[in-house]
């Protein structure tokens, strides 16, 4: 079997994409049939390129095109002058054609983004401007719980005017696949769809999202054969005693997901999987902690998960 082809976008410069990746490359240590293809600034601290060294045979190049003609069981190491924001461009490029099998990514600022020349609003918007793809969903999978999110980075005030039928069936599709993807014992549960208003409306006296939307939900997923339950209580619906009777959940929007998600996972677990798009991508849960830059603190576990899972998705789609 030939070897996946994985890059590491290492994110911010000022962040603590590096750190954390040089950290969890250190715990993992080399993959069979594995080739780690590693973006990072050329001024990067030496003291974690020690740490990668400890475990890894590693090449130093300036660009992935130079990367992508080494073969062997060796880290590729792109030091690089470009935006990082240009790395997870290039990398997403290199996966639609097919020459790397995934990427797993650290944390990458909007500020940066911007000062690149994009547009666009986070990784998330960069893979699915490439790809072409319509519906693209963030999901979350943690060690107690997963989330899928329906909207994405949608100002409150505009949540309603984003969701409808075909978003979350949409939604409801490619949660479907992730579920599949988990452990058999998660995978057999059924998705659990939040509502949108407290008490998920409570028959329309709280808002009529739920009556509009539900029915004809749960017909779809009927049909295709989606186990799904909801539109659950919000507020209740992440007591520990849910989360075994779950494979995931479907939150309506960013905070309804993520607040309870980071909150009980902490920085102990979790990755982030962008759903809906032609290859794989992983990531970290958390942002660039600048104020931590630099002082050997950041916690690498998220970025253990992103790699492991970036593996594992690439491994199945071979």
């Amino acid at each position: 079997m030939s070897r996946l082809r994985i890059a590491l976008t290492t994110g911010d410069v000022d962040g603590i994409g590096f750190e954390v990746t040089a950290k969890a490359l250190h715990k993992l240590g080399p993959q069979k049939t594995v080739q780690f293809i590693l973006w990072r600034p050329e001024e990067a601290d030496k003291k974690y390129l020690r740490l990668i060294d400890k475990k890894f045979e590693r090449i130093t190049v300036e660009s992935l095109q130079e990367a992508l003609k080494i073969d062997g069981p060796y880290l590729i190491d792109i030091a690089s002058d470009e935006s990082p924001a240009r790395w997870v461009e290039t990398s997403a490029e290199a996966c639609l054609e097919k020459v790397l099998d995934g990427i797993a990514t650290a944390p990458l600022s909007k500020t940066s983004i911007k000062e690149a020349g994009f547009k666009d609003l986070g990784h998330t918007d960069i893979l699915k401007r490439l790809s072409g793809s319509k519906y693209v969903n963030m999901g979350f999978v943690g060690e107690k719980f997963s989330v899928v999110l329906a909207t994405a980075h949608t100002p409150i005030k505009d949540v309603t005017k984003h969701l409808s039928f075909t978003v979350l069936a949409e939604t409801l599709k490619n949660a479907n696949e992730l579920r599949k993807k988990l452990p058999a014992a998660q995978a057999k549960r059924p998705i659990a769809v939040l509502g949108l208003n407290p008490h998920a409306g409570e028959q329309g006296l709280i808002g009529k999202e739920e009556l509009l939307l539900f029915p004809q939900l749960s017909a779809f997923a009927k049909e295709n054969k989606i186990p799904v339950e909801g539109p659950l209580v919000p507020d209740a619906a992440f007591f520990p005693s849910n989360w075994q009777r779950y494979s995931m959940y479907v939150a309506l929007y960013h905070d309804q997901g993520l607040i309870p998600f980071k909150t009980i996972h902490g920085q102990d677990s979790g990755v982030h999987i962008s759903l809906g798009i032609p290859f794989v991508r992983t990531s970290v849960d958390h942002g660039t902690a600048k104020d931590i830059f630099g002082l050997n603190k950041a916690n690498p576990h998220s970025m253990i998960d992103a790699i492991r899972w970036a593996i594992k998705l690439a491994r199945l789609s071979r």
